[in-house]
């Protein structure tokens, strides 16, 4: 039924066909009358009948073919958001309601004009002796819940499907590493073969499980759980050096969130309480091998805390020996992000065997740090394991420093710090606090011309100016600002229960605008990706051109992208925040930002024979492949999209945090401080 504007009364009464549509009736009868079809069958009873008949029936397949031409497909119904199982939505194409349409009184007539929420199902609640404005009128409310719900359950076949369009991705992706790369690091999908750069332990796989969990892909889970059960400890005896924060985030991190997620601490069917669906291909393995391969990997970490004289964790472990060792470069110094960067894993670990040797290990690196002077909350970017003490002067958010600042907030929320029972990690709350604030006075810019907020960069320490260099890592940052205001909770809900206090809004008002110039740094090239670095035009520095910039970008004056800086890795850090966002905000525009960069992964580091491979330069349309699909991909990025297009009950934000590599790990609300306490 086409849409059409609100009439006066006077429209009633005007009877020009440009503004008041006839009846199908009125229109064949019209016909028939100038065509003088009733002077020829009307002058014998016979020929009335005949005339009676005849209009009767032109009059049914008038409307009939009215109908059929407004019907539209199945397929767009359901694209519309429309109920094809419910009569009351479609009613309108059923002979039935035709012929009550045909019987019924004429509507008053109105001007048609473009589209608007679809009232006749309301109109049709109505009594026939109802005037149209009455029936507006006492339904005006519930149209419009019925037009939103309509828009709703529309949005939600659209997201629905879109969410599935990852799904797909993330299976051509796993279809390239096993066909080329089982049992390898890294898929290298344009010479299709296997790479191992992170020790050899089949990372892909292990980074991949709990995704292909939360999607649902039966086949992944199988192939990955089978794999582990049967190949991962004789890595684990044969391999050599690892390094300690990757295999921990990774490997670890991936281990222990497969066995949550498969029901390894319960009875329940796997999914049920991190809200999917329940699966008895989770339960393929058994749960206890992940946690097995698990306590064992753990057990090789620990020589990285036990050989070091300080708290901070020796850089290197080889897992076949379990000894350890300093890095080889750096002067031997650890990545303060790396040493503050396994405290989740390691936690959780002692959590569920009992051990507390773990969790205290990976702690007492934190409660050191809390010791060590700082500049308002920011700290350099490395430390070194013989002193304990940071080294040199260099501070920043991107790499060496980022999940430093991402994991006070987050361990702080696994042990209950939101709670309660959180009181015996309330200083990693202030630690956090405190960079914030620090990162706030000290790190943040407006870019020229239009004053994009950016995250700069002390190269020489606090005595220094600030680099507006920004690192795509650093774009963790505005997850974690919502996420740390919010604690999880949408903003509705915390508003209304009184929650939010003048700084979280102001933390959040920061972390939208971080979000909003990091969709940026992907919009403004020619690709819609991402380069690794940006740097940001400054009031100073108003040279012209578009350094890297497409033209036309509305940001392309502000934003500079270096020859250097121009490859992109499938970074997941954007996508990362804009799910937490989403999630916080109910801001569809999080979900559209996060729609079009997965459009653009798809349009350009796709390769048909399997697998998605990082991008030399962003900045053309060649966009030549740098022939690398990195474990995170699968791990991170498509995990995320999946998850910000679909269900916000699925793994709560309330009960789950994600370490660095996205593997979730649940929110211990009670007697978390016990676990480091007790042993079974």
């Amino acid at each position: 039924m086409a849409s059409v504007l609100p009439f006066t009364r006077d429209d009633v009464v005007y009877d020009n066909a440009k503004f008041k549509r006839r009846s199908p009736l009125q229109a064949v009868k019209r016909t028939l009358l100038t065509r003088g079809l009733s002077r020829l069958c009307g002058s014998s009873g016979l020929g009335k009948l005949l005339a009676l008949f005849l209009l009767a029936g032109l009059g049914y397949l008038a409307i009939a073919d009215s109908g059929a031409a407004a019907r539209p497909s199945l397929k767009r119904l359901r694209l519309q958001g429309l109920d094809i199982s419910n009569s009351s939505q479609i009613g309108w194409v059923r002979e039935g309601r035709l012929l009550g349409t045909f019987w019924r009184k004429p509507k008053p007539p109105s001007v048609q004009a473009r589209r608007a929420p679809n009232l006749s199902n309301v109109v049709k609640q109505g009594s026939e002796n109802e005037t149209f404005q009455e029936i507006f009128a006492d339904h005006s409310a519930q149209a419009q819940r019925s037009a939103g719900q309509s828009r709703t359950n529309s949005e939600s076949i659209l997201w629905e499907t879109r969410q599935n369009a990852v799904v797909e991705a993330f299976k051509h992706a796993w279809g390239g590493y096993k066909s080329y790369a089982m049992g390898f690091d890294e898929l290298l999908p344009v010479s299709r073969r296997g790479t191992d750069g992170l020790g050899g332990l089949g990372a892909t796989i292990i980074d991949a499980l709990d995704t292909a969990m939360i999607m649902g892909v039966e086949e992944v889970v199988k192939d990955a759980g089978s794999w582990i059960e049967k190949e991962l400890l004789d890595r684990f005896n044969e391999k050599g050096q690892v390094n300690v924060f990757e295999t921990t985030i990774r490997v670890l991190g991936g281990l222990l969130s497969a066995y949550h997620l498969s029901g390894g601490e319960s009875n329940f069917t796997g999914g049920v309480e991190w809200g999917g669906k329940a699966s008895s291909h989770l339960k393929v393995p058994d749960p206890r091998i992940y946690l097995e391969r698990a306590r064992d990997l753990g057990d090789r970490l620990m020589s990285a805390f036990t050989s070091s004289p300080s708290p901070v964790p020796f850089s290197d472990v080889i897992l076949k020996d379990r000894v350890a060792h300093p890095a080889k470069f750096d002067g031997g110094a650890s990545s303060t992000s790396e040493a503050a960067t396994l405290q989740l894993e390691l936690w959780y670990l002692s959590k569920v065997t009992g051990d507390p040797k773990y969790g205290k290990a990976a702690m007492d690196v934190l409660e050191h740090l809390k010791t060590l002077p700082k500049v308002e909350g920011l700290v350099p970017i490395f430390l070194n394991p013989h002193t304990g003490q940071f080294q040199g002067s260099n501070i920043r958010l991107g790499s060496r420093g980022d999940s430093y600042y991402e994991y006070l907030l987050k361990v702080w929320l696994q042990q209950g710090g939101a709670g309660s029972d959180g009181l015996h990690v309330r200083y990693l709350r202030t630690m956090y606090d405190e960079a914030v604030a620090g990162i706030k006075n000290r790190l943040i810019g407006k870019s020229y011309p239009n004053e994009l907020v950016y995250v700069g960069e002390l190269p020489n320490g606090a005595s220094g100016g600030l680099s507006p260099k920004m690192d795509h890592l650093v774009c963790f940052l505005a997850g974690s600002l919502a996420l740390g205001a919010s604690r999880g909770l949408t903003k509705e809900v915390a508003l209304k229960q009184g929650l939010l206090t003048e700084k979280d809004l102001q933390d959040l008002n920061l972390a939208e605008e971080l979000a909003r110039t990091c969709f940026e740094i992907y919009n403004v090239t020619a690709t819609g990706l991402a380069p690794e670095i940006v740097y940001f035009r400054t009031p100073e520095d108003k040279s012209e051109g578009n350094d890297g910039g497409k033209a036309g970008a509305a940001y392309a004056r502000d934003i500079v992208i270096k020859p250097a800086d121009r490859h992109n890795l499938l970074r997941p850090e954007t996508v990362e925040s804009l799910f937490v966002l989403y999630r916080v905000t109910q801001d569809p525009k999080y979900r559209e930002w996060g729609w079009k960069i997965f459009e653009a992964f798809e349009s350009f580091t796709k390769v048909r024979t399997g697998g998605y491979s990082s991008l030399n330069d962003v900045t053309v349309l060649s966009a030549p492949k740098r022939d690398k699909m990195e474990t995170f991909f699968l791990g991170e990025t498509l995990k995320y999209l999946y998850l910000l297009f679909g269900d916000i009950t699925v793994l709560p934000l309330t009960k789950y945090v994600f370490n660095t590599e996205a593997h979730p790990l649940p929110i211990v609300w009670q007697d978390a401080e016990r676990t480091l306490k007790s042993s079974r």
